[in-house]
């Protein structure tokens, strides 16, 4: 039944800005990618946002249509899921630029390295040619600290010497974690993990009996948003409706479609809920800002320090 279902992890939180705060540092700090921030907040400067600005930190994510095992990336979203003994956790990841797409399907973790050696692709070398053909490990390898080897050859996993790309469309196809959070997978990830990577913009799941939907960007939007930190609004994606009336199955009587059709076109990133309480159902039927539901949204979180 869709009452015990649980399809979401984490909570919305609210942020408030501290003086000469840039964004890059709040996403950092909370496991974010800067595009995910600025499609939750379009308009807001990420390096000028002012302070005692409050600012939507998109820290709830559904779980994309995919095997709950092993390690689990959705381009689309610019995030990795790993379903491990402890629970199930997610991480902000930069992927592939345009013409340099990371591949999509299912593959295995094939070995791991501390301190990785990089040996940079024959691409790489003719986009940037005083590239060496050989990186020894340090401050200057683009593989940070930690590298997770797929079974697609030269495509991984890894750190970075630039955290500033993660949550971003800047590699050549590997996938970049933060430093802190590719250390902290690298130790749990066994050789032999199952890892899909799938490009789901819309999805659907359930939490509480409620449906929710999380909707992202499409990668022009994503490039327009770190240029400009706003976005050109489209149509709803192709099928997206259909998409959510099967999900919603049984409920679909309860479902908000008004609000789902401006869900599809604002692409904000974060889950919110589109059915209605029976309470909800009995008042005229006006779409609703969903960011009220106050179960929906933490109290802001406090500032460290």
């Amino acid at each position: 039944s869709v009452s015990g279902r649980d399809d979401l992890i984490g909570h919305i939180r609210l942020y408030v800005t501290r003086p000469r705060e840039i964004l890059l540092d709040v996403a950092r700090r909370y496991n974010l990618g800067i595009i995910e921030i600025s499609a939750a907040n379009p308009g807001v400067d990420p390096w000028l946002p002012g302070e005692e600005r409050v600012i939507v930190l998109p820290t709830a994510h559904i779980l994309p249509e995919a095997p709950r095992e092993g390690i689990v990336i959705n381009l689309a979203e610019l995030r990795l899921y790993y379903f491990g003994r402890d629970g199930i956790e997610t991480h902000a990841i930069g992927i592939g630029r345009d013409g340099f797409h990371t591949p999509k399907g299912r593959t295995t973790i094939l070995r791991k390295a501390k301190d990785p050696t990089w040996y940079p692709t024959q691409s790489k070398r003719r986009l940037d040619p005083m590239v060496p053909p050989v990186v020894p490990p340090g401050p200057d390898n683009p593989l940070g600290s930690r590298a997770l080897y797929l079974g697609w050859p030269a495509y991984l996993i890894h750190g970075t010497n630039k955290p500033y790309g993660v949550g971003r469309r800047v590699s050549l196809g590997c996938i970049r974690m933060y430093p802190e959070q590719i250390e902290a997978l690298y130790e749990k990830v066994a050789i032999g993990t199952p890892v899909t990577v799938v490009e789901q913009w819309v999805k659907c799941g359930f939490r509480d009996g409620e449906l929710w939907l999380e909707v992202h960007p499409d990668y022009d939007q994503v490039d327009e948003l770190e240029a400009y930190y706003t976005m050109t609004l489209k149509p709803p994606p192709a099928g997206a409706l259909d998409y959510v009336r099967r999900v919603a199955g049984a409920e679909a009587a309860r479902v908000d479609w008004s609000l789902i059709e401006a869900e599809l076109v604002a692409r904000r990133g974060y889950p919110v809920p589109i059915t209605r309480r029976p309470e909800e159902l009995a008042l005229a039927p006006q779409a609703k800002n969903p960011i009220v539901r106050r179960d929906a949204i933490l109290p802001p979180a406090p500032s460290p320090g």
